[in-house]
């Protein structure tokens, strides 16, 4: 199974492909999406979601996975959060592709084995887990972070928890 995951931000969107048996993982791709801050709101979105509609196409996954909106300090933060993670879920569903969304205590519990791991540990387990170094996931932890949701939802859906 191909999984695409997404971790949601309005200035870097992060995204990981991997393929997966349930047991073994892969990684084909990962990067950021990334969106100027002297561009209108409207257009950073519309950025976004050609860029993700152009991987979707490029890598035809079968299911996506994001992070939900659980908990945000800045009501505004929270709600352009929101926004992009309505992009992904619209680039998703034009696809045709079901989706996975997964709370970050969630992704770094499955991916860790420790739901406050930090920033780090989630990049190290993820390489670990696709026998990839880090210098392949490009140094960022917005597509390390990717990479984490479409490995929890690999480990979930294996389980029969999507």
């Amino acid at each position: 199974m191909r999984i695409v995951g997404i971790d949601c931000g309005s200035k870097r969107t992060g995204y990981g492909v991997i393929e997966t048996d349930g047991r073994q993982h892969r990684l084909l791709t990962c990067g950021v999406i990334t969106t100027s801050t002297k561009h209108a709101f409207g257009e950073r979105l519309r950025v976004i979601h050609d860029g993700l509609r152009n991987l979707l196409k490029e890598h035809s996954p079968d299911e996506m996975a994001v992070e939900g909106v659980f908990a945000a300090v800045n009501p505004r933060s929270a709600l352009r959060l929101a926004h992009v993670r309505g992009v992904a879920l619209l680039a998703a569903a034009q696809s045709g592709l079901p989706v996975g969304e997964y709370s970050p205590l969630e992704v770094k519990g499955s991916v860790v084995g420790y739901g406050k791991a930090t920033k780090d540990q989630v990049r190290m387990m993820v390489s670990s887990l696709l026998g990839s170094d880090q210098d392949e996931i490009n140094g960022s932890f917005d597509a390390s972070d990717a990479l984490a949701v479409a490995l929890c939802h690999s480990m979930r859906s294996a389980r029969g928890k999507m």
